[in-house]
């Protein structure tokens, strides 16, 4: 479980102070997938940097499987697996070979190393691939290893920045029933995404997000009712204050 309150985070720009994330909280459950739902610019990665640590919030807190971020850092990172939205992998290295050093890294032996990236490999589809240096890979197989090596130490939680980003179509549809794999183990997971049909297709709870704060908490029907909308794109667009900015 992940339990986010109150967090803000401000950026010093040339010319001033930018509020990148002013007060986000919300709750995302174990067995349970969470959408985090904003257009862009909205503090939806910002947001998530500071759940994995890579950003220290100015105010506020976050708790996984109740370790404080600040508090106890390294318990967050070990019960945490993190797609962020940069997704290198080490090019002279094969898919294995990126996998495995993270795996070491999180202090695993080469026998459970091992393990976890033929079941890996397996379920993301990647065995046709395992063994290539990932120097010219495509989008989806450089993603497909990123999210391998981030899950090799067997995280609770699993954290994913637009997955789906730059995928095509049948990779995207495998990467779906991945997620709905995890939920299925009891994963705690949350992934941002402004793809309308991803977050119907998936979500269990929907976060909005909009100009740094939390517009609106549901599930996908809640919200639906909420706005008087049927088309999520168009509840997202009322909850996020859109047609404001499109009307001006």
């Amino acid at each position: 479980m992940i339990e986010v309150d109150a967090l803000k985070k401000s950026f010093k720009t040339k010319t001033g102070t930018v509020q990148a994330v002013r007060d986000v909280s919300f709750v995302a459950e174990d067995g349970r997938i969470t959408g985090l739902l904003g257009p862009n610019g909205a503090g939806k990665t910002t947001t998530l940097r500071m759940l994995y640590t890579l950003m220290a919030p100015e105010a506020g807190s976050v708790r996984v499987d109740g370790f404080d971020i600040q508090k106890d850092a390294d318990a967050v990172r070990r019960r945490l697996g993190v797609l962020p939205d940069a997704r290198g992998v080490y090019k002279r290295l094969t898919a294995r070979e990126n996998i495995a050093y993270f795996g070491r890294l999180h202090g695993l032996d080469e026998a459970t190393i091992a393990q976890r990236t033929s079941e890996l490999a397996t379920t993301l589809k990647m065995t046709d691939f395992l063994d290539r240096r990932t120097e010219g890979f495509s989008q989806g197989q450089r993603t497909k290893t990123a999210i391998a090596r981030a899950l090799v130490h067997a995280p609770k939680n699993v954290i994913l920045d637009e997955p789906t980003n730059g995928l095509d179509v049948m990779t995207t549809r495998g990467l779906r029933a991945f997620l709905q794999h995890l939920r299925a183990e009891g994963h705690c997971v949350i992934f941002s995404s402004h793809i309308m049909q991803e977050v119907a297709a998936l979500c269990d709870r929907i976060v909005v997000i909009a100009a740094g704060e939390v517009k609106a908490i549901g599930t996908p029907d809640e919200l639906r009712a909420l706005t008087g909308e049927q088309d999520l794109e168009e509840v997202f667009v009322r909850l996020a204050d859109l047609d404001k900015e499109e009307a001006a």
